[in-house]
């Protein structure tokens, strides 16, 4: 590879150019991290992404670092999958290509890695994770200001570095091969915390990377666990490890019934986020789990602030209990580096989001997404309310419906336009006094897509995913399951006007 190396994005596997030069589709750099479809055996879809194309992402990475002064140190580690070590070792020869020292943790969770920057004293991070994508996707979770990750702007400059053929070898580059950061890391986001209150805890990680580390961590916290597919099996033989995923979530139902346990925990592939199921077998969507956190968190902390994304619950802004300790609540973009950059430049004591990322600030954590850090903070919340069980404090919250996070297909290329035509309806909907649902629209909020609200405190979501070739969708309300029919309705119907949406046939 030289300086001026391009990489392509149309090279068929199994020739010439495919083993001597470098794939990559520009479509995997997304908003705050980059994923590709990088194929396996028996799979007719056309791979996105070479390991050629890898060490150009390293360089341009490594080229990056030096732009921004950032130290030429970095972290890399690599999750459970077939291919991810040598994805990883692509990338470190990228970087090291350009002149960086990679520290090389090894198999790990996306929060070891970031807990690996201050433990190791290093500034940057390079993570590759396809999180819960299913086999065949691979991709970079990647910061150089810790505990941040990567947003929009540094996405798009590194798109640049690669793509262009920018990237700049330099002398310098070196390996180390670290050792002791898992137990490290557990030891850290354990602290001193014990349980006091007897606690049976089912952990489920759909045999992704999280079964290396989850029952340790929550023994280490005193509790009694229950594990559920933790041994280490990269086929995910039973399910995504996705704690969005309702049959992830099912199944740790079932196990927490069966076993009479007190909660039920779920991680996903890189472990940054975590599920839960209440002791009757009930899922507790994230947002709603935040908030019972936030109003713990606030008694403690008092006048703190929390930012949620939006597709999360409009409880937080109208809670008695968080208004009662102060509390305020920003709602901002989703996407983990969003909210995670957004509550580090608030000074929040914690962010949420729906798609079960959360992000503890100090004294709490250290700022990064971390599913077993908010593993840490139920099982503190269960053991601070002794007399009161999961589903006690699930039902202490005020009333309100709520649908799953719904993914509707719509191609990469075009999804953003999609959405801004959506934008464009609703506020035209506003704009006439037009009905949606019945009732004529009191608020849009476009800072993600749309999201709009009736003055009753309804509300519905439509946006684009950052992560794959999918729309958004997510309903709730306040006064039952029939009106978020109604609004899922009328969103259906909005879509169904957009022939680049694919066919939409889910019910609630």
């Amino acid at each position: 590879m030289t300086d001026s190396f391009r990489p392509r994005a149309d090279l068929k596997p199994n020739s010439w150019d495919f083993e001597t030069q470098a794939l990559i589709k520009p479509t995997g750099f997304r908003e705050y991290d980059a994923r590709w479809w990088f194929g396996h055996p028996g799979s007719d879809k056309a791979p996105e992404l070479n390991l050629y194309g890898v060490q150009a992402l390293g360089l341009g990475l490594g080229t990056l670092m030096h732009e921004l002064s950032v130290p030429p140190l970095i972290v890399t580690g690599h999750d459970f999958r077939s291919y991810s070590l040598s994805v990883k070792q692509a990338l470190e020869v990228g970087l090291m290509q350009a002149g960086i020292t990679v520290h090389d943790i090894g198999l790990a969770l996306s929060p070891m890695a970031y807990f690996a920057q201050f433990d190791l004293d290093v500034p940057a991070v390079a993570m590759v994770t396809a999180s819960h994508n299913s086999n065949g996707w691979t991709g970079v979770k990647m910061g150089v200001e810790r505990p941040l990750t990567f947003g929009p702007d540094e996405m798009s400059r590194l798109k640049a570095i690669v793509l262009d053929g920018l990237g700049k070898a330099r002398p310098g580059g070196g390996y180390v091969r670290e050792h002791g950061v898992r137990e490290r890391y557990i030891a850290d986001l354990v602290g001193d915390f014990r349980a006091t209150r007897k606690l049976k805890v089912v952990a489920a990680c759909g045999n992704g990377t999280a079964g290396a580390f989850a029952q340790d961590a929550l023994e280490a916290m005193g509790v009694e666990v229950v594990p559920l597919d933790c041994e280490l099996d990269h086929t995910f033989p039973r399910y995504n490890p996705n704690p969005e995923d309702m049959k992830m979530l099912h199944a740790l139902a079932e196990a927490v019934r069966e076993h009479k346990a007190d909660v039920g925990l779920a991680f996903d592939g890189d472990g940054d986020r975590c599920g839960v199921v209440d002791n009757e077998g009930d899922e507790i969507f994230a947002d709603k789990v935040g908030l019972m956190l936030a109003r713990d968190l606030s008694a403690r902390h008092r006048n703190a602030t929390f930012v949620v994304d939006v597709k999360s619950t409009g409880l937080y802004a109208t809670d008695p209990v968080l208004k009662e300790n102060g509390a305020t609540t920003d709602y901002f973009k989703t996407g983990h580096s969003y909210i995670k950059r957004r509550s580090h430049h608030l000074g929040a004591l914690a962010g949420f989001e729906k798609s079960g990322h959360f992000f503890l600030q100090p004294p709490v954590g250290k700022g990064y997404d971390c599913g077993l850090t908010a593993a840490r903070c139920v099982i503190a919340m269960l053991d601070g309310n002794p007399d009161k069980s999961m589903a006690d404090l699930k039902r202490d919250l005020p009333v309100s419906y709520g649908s799953p996070t719904m993914s509707p297909s719509c191609p990469d290329e075009v999804k953003y336009d999609v959405v801004d035509r959506i934008i464009a309806n609703f506020n035209a909907k506003k704009e006439a006094g037009e009905k949606v649902a019945g009732r004529e629209i009191a608020d849009i909020n476009t800072v993600n897509g749309v999201r709009f609200t009736f003055a009753d405190g309804a509300w519905g979501l439509i946006r684009a995913s950052s992560n794959t070739p999918n729309l958004v969708v997510v309903v709730e309300s306040l006064s039952s399951t029939d009106d978020v029919r109604a609004i899922f309705r009328a969103i259906k119907d909005e879509l169904s006007s957009h022939p680049e949406v694919g066919s939409f046939d889910q019910e609630i």
